[in-house]
């Protein structure tokens, strides 16, 4: 990959996760901060969610200004004018950011966060290993499993331990 074509990605990639960041910043500033139980303001649930997309703010614009000085903002033309092609890896991100999407906006909500994850989970595994030599039930089911595993075990460590209220 050449040069210009990395800064281009960088840049891209930089301008990604900022507006990422902002969302978590927002998000983190919107959660509840238990005042009414007299928690320390350190201890509020968002601060440390808060605190990560300050960085990662930092740190994509960092991203984006290097991306711009080594030439980022030029060669767009003639990435329109060759069209653009969907490489292997490409057509993997594009999965994984569909399946990621897929579980806030269809499954957290309208299925128990177990069974949620555990579909998700399951789908992920199965979706990004699926040309393995192993038989097909034998993928699906360790899929599956893992899948159980993680569901589960996420629900139970943040409800009974950490004593969070999951969707």
């Amino acid at each position: 990959m050449n040069d210009q074509r990395m800064a281009r990605a960088d840049l891209v990639t930089g301008a990604v996760l900022f507006a990422l960041s902002v969302a978590f910043v927002v998000g983190s500033w919107n959660m509840d901060r238990l005042e009414a139980r007299r928690i320390h303001p350190f201890s509020a649930p968002g601060v440390t969610p808060g605190l990560l997309g300050l960085a990662l703010g930092v740190t994509s614009a960092l991203l984006v200004v290097q991306a711009v000085r080594k030439g980022g903002l030029t060669g767009w033309g003639d990435l329109a004018r060759n069209g653009f092609k969907l490489t292997d890896a490409g057509r993997r991100l594009l999965g994984a950011i569909v399946l990621c999407l897929f579980y806030p906006l269809v499954l957290i909500g309208t299925l128990p966060y177990w069974l949620a994850t555990t579909i998700f989970v399951t789908g992920f595994i199965f979706a990004f290993e699926w040309n393995q030599p192993s038989p097909l039930w034998q993928r699906l089911a360790w899929a599956f499993g893992i899948g159980v595993v993680v569901g589960v075990g996420i629900s139970y460590v943040f409800t009974e331990l950490f004593l969070v209220r999951l969707p």
